[in-house]
């Protein structure tokens, strides 16, 4: 026996017109989907684009594949490669263990390591790349002898500049240098990006520094370091073809060697457009799992 001579929620009463809003009522109604004819209008133009794009490189005797396939894995466009390779893995690893030394100095309660922090990153982000590689390359005319002894005093060991920095030294010397000014904006932003309230519970816990760094501020840093510190090793690497301007046989010399001794130009420039667009993807795919490996914890 029922209390209420109201009907169930969601039928009407024999002989009464169904409320607004009941399941009666939307029963009734005929969903249309919301029309967007400017949106496939844009993806009808760009599919046609992009087949017009295939079409002309596929078709194109300009491009001339024949050559392209001739030169992609030939020896001396492997070794450029190879030394393309180096340039990067040096100026990274060197460029972002200064970079964090900086940012830590930047970090400092420090006044004066604050400063000198903030003077090399000013200087090193204001000078142009091609600037500083030239000037490492050319650091034997400013000084022939480069000794170690006693500060303002007699030297105890010398080394011939010309000898010491060479043509490949001073590219990485100066890839490493530039890198690091980067790199020490993207850590500090990094730890910045911290929860400070995380450090002070830890420190209350009485949890030493450099353990607080390693397993509380750094893990939780790098989800914010890691994006920024991808893009720029991708930078980098693309960046190594500027050390042409020093003789080094690097991707792009390479391939200017080669097309200026055969005068086929677009085909070695798409030898190396290849190759660059390989290992960015090898590297973005690489950048993918570390990514994943810190985010665990942080996504569902």
């Amino acid at each position: 026996m029922t209390l209420t001579s109201d009907p169930p929620v969601g039928k009407a009463a024999p002989g009464r017109t169904p409320a607004p809003g009941t399941d009666d009522d939307a029963a009734g109604l005929t969903v249309v989907p919301v029309r967007r004819p400017w949106r496939w209008a844009a993806i009808a133009a760009t599919a046609v684009v992009l087949v017009q794009f295939g079409h002309g490189l596929v078709t194109n005797p300009g491009w001339e594949w024949d050559v392209f396939a001739r030169y992609f894995a030939t020896d001396a466009i492997l070794r450029a490669v190879w030394i393309t390779l180096q340039l990067t893995f040096y100026g990274t690893a060197i460029g972002f263990a200064l970079g964090v030394v900086l940012a830590f100095m930047r970090l400092s309660a420090s006044r004066f390591l604050r400063t000198v922090a903030f003077g090399y990153i000013w200087a090193f982000r204001s000078i142009p790349l091609i600037v500083q590689l030239l000037f490492w390359f050319n650091l034997a005319y400013l000084y022939e002898e480069l000794s170690i002894g006693v500060p303002f005093g007699p030297g105890l060991v010398s080394f011939d500049t010309a000898g010491l920095v060479g043509a490949m030294s001073a590219a990485v010397l100066g890839l490493a240098l530039h890198q690091a000014a980067y790199a020490a904006e993207i850590v500090r932003g990094g730890v910045l990006a911290v929860d400070s309230g995380q450090l002070e519970a830890a420190a209350s816990l009485g949890i030493p520094r450099l353990r607080r760094l390693r397993r509380i501020v750094l893990p939780q840093a790098m989800r914010s370091i890691l994006p920024n510190a991808a893009n720029e090793i991708v930078s980098l690497f693309k960046g190594t073809s500027i050390v042409s301007v020093m003789a080094i046989g690097e991707l792009f010399y390479q391939v200017q060697v080669v097309y200026g001794r055969t005068g086929r130009v677009v085909p070695l420039l798409m030898v190396a457009t290849v190759w660059y667009v390989l290992l960015t993807t090898a590297l973005s795919v690489v950048q993918h799992y570390v990514e994943r490996h810190y985010a665990k914890g942080s996504t569902r």
